[in-house]
């Protein structure tokens, strides 16, 4: 037993950062790296906005949260397999802490509307955090209790286990690097930015 962990390609390591606990994993290279995973509304958007911040390594759009294996886009749009868009970041935890990806993601999201985001509804487009591990759990249900002061409705945001996740198709990976003019245009027509600066205003950012 204790051989056949030591020639795993990836070391279950536990660090601390800022006083906070995690479970990290070893890549190829050596390199600590461990995961979150979001669901926003549309995994574009998402992965657009983690793509941008510093000490995350990796985005992927996918499927996450239903029972059905292996679904295609088609499937997950109907609203029928349970599934919601989600993004699986790979993030370096010296760098950045999973509080501050809860942060990131609080703000670009409307977390008070259910089965919807901005101009796409269904249960597909539902938000949620999906923990990998018992301390992001407990880290992600405190900054939902957190922020729920902030309004009068109820946040609706669930947090729930991480259940397998499936890759979105190759087309929708880094979708508004390869089709920015219909990215732009579908955001705008969204209303994305609008309803985050009526819910977050300056502290979005």
């Amino acid at each position: 037993m204790k051989s056949a962990n030591l020639i795993k390609s990836l070391t279950i390591i536990f660090l601390t950062l800022g006083g906070t606990a995690y479970a990290a994993e070893r890549d190829s290279k050596g390199t600590e790296t461990a995961k979150a995973t979001f669901a926003g509304g549309c995994f574009w958007s998402v992965e657009l906005l983690f793509d941008k911040v510093d000490g995350v390594l990796s985005t992927i759009s996918g499927f996450t949260g239903g029972a059905k294996k292996n679904p295609t886009y088609e499937e997950v749009v109907t609203g029928a397999t349970g599934h919601a868009e989600a993004v699986q970041i790979t993030y370096d935890p010296k760098k950045i802490s999973y509080e501050k990806l809860l942060e990131v993601f609080w703000r670009n999201i409307d977390p008070l509307t259910p089965n919807a985001q901005f101009c796409d509804a269904g249960s597909q487009y539902r938000t949620a955090l999906f923990y990998h591990d018992e301390t992001q759990k407990r880290l992600a249900e405190k900054s939902k209790k957190a922020l729920q002061g902030r309004f009068k409705q109820p946040i609706v945001t669930e947090i729930v286990t991480a259940s397998p996740f499936y890759p979105a198709e190759d087309y929708h990976q880094d979708f508004h690097l390869k089709n920015p003019t219909r990215y732009e245009r579908y955001r705008i027509g969204c209303g994305r930015d609008k309803r985050l600066a009526e819910l977050w205003g300056a502290q979005r950012k």
